[in-house]
């Protein structure tokens, strides 16, 4: 006779069974979700670089500003004629700069502005020249919010250096027609009219000269030639007429004169 407690226990052993893989298959299907250790380090590796890439690049802004602010390079300039030449040619170079500069410039070229400027003072090639020149920029710090700030900022310090050399002071509201450099838009602009003018006034000058009643023909090449012989090395006066002598001499002299008068036009 079958003892009353054995489908109890048959029970109890299949539901066992069932946890138990129950249990391997959650234990299984939560290791295969489970980030590996390559896993996590690929998740760290774009804020590390991220990090990296910060701190380098305020590395090299603090560099950049060391480097703007650093003292003069250049050595001494003894000679006098060739610090006044350097001067001028500097000068000119300057204040062309600033006049061509734009007049609403963006932040990257007022920054590009500021950075040449404290360049300039470090790289000048006449070392004492440029210890002054730092001095006067950094009472006066550059102005490079636009066109107009930045050309009477630089005639100013211009001024400021022609003080201490007591030389003749600028009148800065004059420095950019005293530093027109005629550049492209110029040409494009009055300079291509008045050169368009000069070369219709040269053809009005030849057409005039040609339509004169008066004029005669000049003397033929076959007849200089035949005078002068086949290089225009040899001469035979007996060749020479008293119509070549006019002819000569009416050319020579109306050149002379319609070339002036094209000058003048």
């Amino acid at each position: 006779m079958p003892s009353p407690m054995a489908p109890s226990r048959r029970n109890i052993f299949l539901l066992l069974a069932l946890a138990l893989v129950a249990g391997i298959i959650y234990v299984s299907s939560s290791s295969s979700n489970a980030p590996s250790t390559s896993d996590l380090r690929q998740a760290l590796t774009p804020s590390i670089k991220s990090s990296a890439s910060l701190a380098e690049t305020q590395k090299v802004a603090d560099v950049d500003q060391a480097t703007l602010s650093g003292h003069t390079i250049m050595p001494k300039l003894g000679n006098a004629t060739a610090k006044a030449e350097l001067g001028r040619s500097a000068w000119k170079l300057f204040h062309t700069i600033m006049a061509r500069y734009p007049d609403a410039p963006s932040k990257d070229e007022q920054t590009a502005l500021k950075s040449y400027i404290h360049l300039f003072v470090r790289l000048y090639p006449c070392g004492e020249c440029a210890e002054h020149f730092h001095q006067i920029v950094g009472k006066f710090p550059p102005q490079v919010s636009s066109r107009s700030a930045a050309a009477a900022w630089a005639c100013h310090v211009h001024n400021e250096v022609n003080k201490s050399l007591g030389k003749e002071l600028f009148d800065c509201s004059n420095i950019g027609h005293f530093y027109d450099c005629g550049c492209a838009e110029d040409e494009k602009g009055d300079g291509g009219k008045n050169n368009k003018e000069e070369e219709s006034a040269d053809t009005s000058a030849e057409e005039i000269r040609s339509t004169t009643p008066d004029a005669k023909p000049e003397m033929s090449r076959e007849r200089i030639e035949e005078i002068t012989g086949e290089r225009g090395r040899d001469f035979n006066a007996n060749l020479f007429t008293h119509d070549d002598v006019v002819k000569l001499t009416e050319s020579s002299s109306g050149k002379k004169a319609w070339g002036l008068s094209a000058q003048l036009i």
